[in-house]
């Protein structure tokens, strides 16, 4: 078994579910801490900060801080930048929660413009209205560019599949005609930039997740080996339908040895 010089990890399913920790999880991470193996929480939860991460990430048993957490937002931002280096200020408009928010508005290289956007933003939204859909469809076929933090259909909770933040894209692609640049898992910017912040070549990192369509993919698409963890989302028996495998599977992170 490959040896690996940093780790990206998700975090539902993999480390916890909902309020529940998932203890396999929870011992690898500290684990990591142990051995000093680099690591990266890669999430495309962008209704929490970073500091919102790390203080649940505590309630399940993991000391860690916001320089080990790295979501869609922080990658938008950075892609955002890389893009407009001529701008000192980026004009969006946002849809989403306090990651979103927090994360895009304390940042001077962006202000907030809903009358003409360069950029329309949008993230997992429980509050969604279609006021802001309305503004925000308005904005893109007045030209603005349409990004999409990720690009989940679904959000599995306990009892339920809730509608993610890739069906609410959906809404807006349909009205406007325009495909959203997707951000997170499994698109390539968030890996491209873990990658950067882990200073580290993709052959040297491994991708951990319990979502196949989300984190496994994220690997395969990126050309990063993956570990997939049946702990969460995805099961044995979904893998049979895929042309594309993991690299490793185990029942849990237990299973995995550093």
């Amino acid at each position: 078994m490959k040896e690996y010089g940093a780790y990206l990890i998700d975090l539902d399913g993999t480390i916890y579910r909902g309020k529940e920790s998932i203890e396999s999880g929870v011992q690898f991470v500290k684990r990591l801490q142990e051995k000093q193996i680099p690591y990266l929480f890669l999430t495309n939860n962008t209704t929490r900060t970073p500091k919102m991460a790390v203080d649940n990430l505590k309630r399940h048993g993991i000391e860690t801080d916001i320089s080990h957490i790295y979501t869609p937002v922080l990658a938008t931002i950075t892609y955002l930048k890389d893009q407009n280096p001529q701008l000192d200020q980026i004009p969006v408009y946002l849809i989403g929660q306090q990651g979103v928010m927090e994360g895009i508005i304390s940042d001077p290289a962006f202000r907030l413009d809903d009358q003409n956007p360069k950029y329309v933003i949008v993230g997992m939204d429980t509050d969604l209205t279609y006021k802001k859909i309305r503004t925000a469809c308005r904005a893109i076929r007045n030209g603005a560019t349409f990004i999409s933090t990720n690009a989940d259909k679904v959000l599995p909770t306990a009892n339920e599949l809730l509608p993610g933040n890739g069906s609410q894209c959906k809404m807006i692609e349909v009205a406007t005609g325009q495909s959203p640049i997707y951000i997170g898992k499994p698109a390539a910017p968030i890996i491209k930039y873990a990658l950067e912040l882990l200073k580290k070549d993709k052959s040297e990192v491994l991708m951990v997740g319990d979502n196949y369509h989300t984190d496994i993919m994220a690997g395969i698409n990126n050309g990063l080996d993956t570990l997939l963890t049946l702990t969460g989302v995805t099961h044995k028996e979904d893998l049979r339908k895929e042309r594309n495998q993991p690299t490793y599977v185990v029942n849990d992170l237990d299973d995995w040895k550093l």
